[in-house]
């Protein structure tokens, strides 16, 4: 499981990487105003629904039921049931999307009321959106098969797929934009050429692993029903989360221009740790449980989970403590050229320390809802996801007049930690989940070295400050880098002191590379 993690995530940061190179190009070119409000709002509205129709909710339904039907009925036989799956979803998808461009200004006007104030940019959102839509139906048929592929073990061609995603925008920012009448233009178009790049990878991978797909009229076997009855409470649960994200661009739409990518800025720095650590764990650990608990390996699976979440965190707090420290010169140094200025580098780096807030919890309930995914039960997370939607909208309500869109991110972050608060409070209650003494006997541990390491980078930062905060890029970027190390040299260090990592597990994870 630690092999597949580490290659899922190391593809993970090859795309991360990339697309930091894809948002500094997208801040010096098209900064924090309306062009790229609209943008932002176009990129996001499919990506909204890419988790009802693709991603979480799909995957929680699809892959536990895949990889059961792989175990007891054959390749075979797991194949027609993939097929059935994706003629159904290719007929709902393509319904959807008739209707939702049927209807793109009406959309637009609930979905991002605030631009309605402003004739040119809600113009420009229904022009970007109606490109960017298909990009949901091209991600919805990659993301079963990445299903497919996960749940044979082949977690690499998944993984590295975003990477085409980051290569189309950077391209079309490079080489189309001077073509297109806005740098907003040329990203909508690669945001669809991106879609299709993904699915037709994944197709020819999943093709050389005998799983070539082919298409059939939809139809209501036992194995679709199913799997749609697994389908329904997940897709809820997703879209409880997706009401969070909504209600975030909504009420960002009705503050000042700038609030909607301030947001986006921020979360693109927060997601860096999440894609590369959240997804990766939690993407190996729901097919690695669920194929443990078909075995009669219980014990197992609790096993798998509890290093799930130790992994999760060991990794994740050294991110947070240096988004909240050092949130302002990470985002300057990165974000600030061209049209995205102090004021916006200081507006996006205040949001970036709020989603920090709630970045373990995040990454930790990755972990914990595959404890109930992994056993077909998709209710629970639904009801866990309906308190935290609750918590999440207040908060937003109220945090909005006084915080803006740090209110926002706020509101985020305390609902991630209700969130997992309650998914580990019921996995526990109802046997399910037990935190064994390595990880009891750890938390105290990562948080201490976790805290020197905000300390350290609190020091070096002063020491830093005329290097952070130089005229010229490469001084900038190397005060930035200089910081970095000293940050993960402290950490690093102390996790071997106290024994966060292992020499015994890492000579483990080599004897096993060299195995296979």
């Amino acid at each position: 499981m630690l092999r597949n993690i580490l290659s899922v995530g190391g593809l993970t940061l090859v795309s991360r990487v990339l697309g930091f190179l894809r948002d500094v190009l997208t801040a010096a070119l098209l900064g924090a105003g309306p062009v790229a409000d609209a943008f932002f709002v176009a990129f996001r509205l499919p990506n909204h629904f890419r988790a009802l129709f693709a991603e979480g909710a799909f995957n929680s339904a699809f892959v536990p039921l895949f990889s059961a039907k792989l175990v007891q009925d054959g390749q075979a036989a797991a194949k027609r049931f993939a097929e059935e799956v994706m003629s159904l979803l290719l007929a709902v998808q393509l319904l959807f999307l008739a209707g939702i461009l049927a209807i793109m200004p009406q959309f637009m006007t609930v979905f991002a009321p605030g631009f309605s104030d402003e004739p040119e940019k809600f113009r420009l959102a229904v022009l970007f959106t109606s490109i960017t839509f298909p990009y949901l139906l091209f991600i919805s048929l990659e993301s079963l098969l990445a299903g497919v592929l996960n749940s044979m073990g082949r977690f690499g061609a998944a993984a590295a797929a975003p990477i085409l995603l980051n290569l189309c925008l950077i391209a079309t920012m490079v080489l189309v934009a001077p073509l297109m009448p806005t740098v907003g233009h040329a990203l909508s178009w690669g945001v669809f050429a991106a879609g299709l790049a993904q699915f037709l990878y994944l197709y020819w991978e999943a093709s050389r692993a005998g799983m070539g797909l082919r298409l059939a009229l939809p139809r209501l076997t036992p194995d679709v029903k199913r799997f749609l009855t697994v389908l329904g409470p997940a897709a809820l649960g997703s879209g409880l989360t997706q009401i969070n994200l909504f209600v975030d661009t909504l009420i960002a739409s009705l503050l000042p221009t700038g609030a909607v990518s301030y947001l986006y800025y921020a979360d693109r720095l927060n997601q860096l740790p999440l894609g590369v650590i959240g997804i990766a764990v939690g993407t190996v650990l729901l097919p690695e449980m669920a194929r443990r608990i078909k075995g009669g390996d219980e014990p197992g699976a609790v096993e798998s989970q509890n290093r799930a979440v130790e992994l999760s965190l060991v990794l994740t707090l050294p991110a947070a403590a240096a988004f909240l420290v050092a949130g302002l010169p990470i985002v300057s140094v990165l974000f600030q050229h061209g049209a995205f200025g102090p004021t916006d580098a200081a507006q996006s780096a205040a949001t970036l320390q709020a989603y920090a807030l709630g970045l373990p919890a995040f990454v930790v309930i990755r972990s914990l809802v595959n404890g109930f995914y992994a056993r077909h039960d998709t209710a629970t997370p639904v009801r866990v996801a309906l308190a935290a939607t609750a918590v999440n909208v207040a908060l937003k309500l109220a945090l909005m007049g006084p915080l803006a869109q740090v209110g926002l991110a706020v509101a985020t972050s305390v609902a991630a930690w209700v969130n997992a608060g309650l998914l580990a409070w019921l996995l526990t209650r109802r046997g399910l989940f037990k935190a064994d003494a390595r990880l009891l006997r750890n938390l105290p541990r990562m948080a201490i070295a976790a805290l020197a390491m905000g300390g350290t980078l609190w020091l070096v930062q002063t020491q830093l400050s005329s290097w952070l905060t130089a005229h010229g890029l490469f001084e900038r970027l190397g005060g930035l880098v200089l910081l970095g190390l000293a940050g993960l040299l402290v950490y690093a260090v102390l996790a071997v002191a106290l024994g966060l990592l292992r020499r015994s597990d890492l000579g483990r994870f080599r004897r096993r590379r060299k195995s296979v």
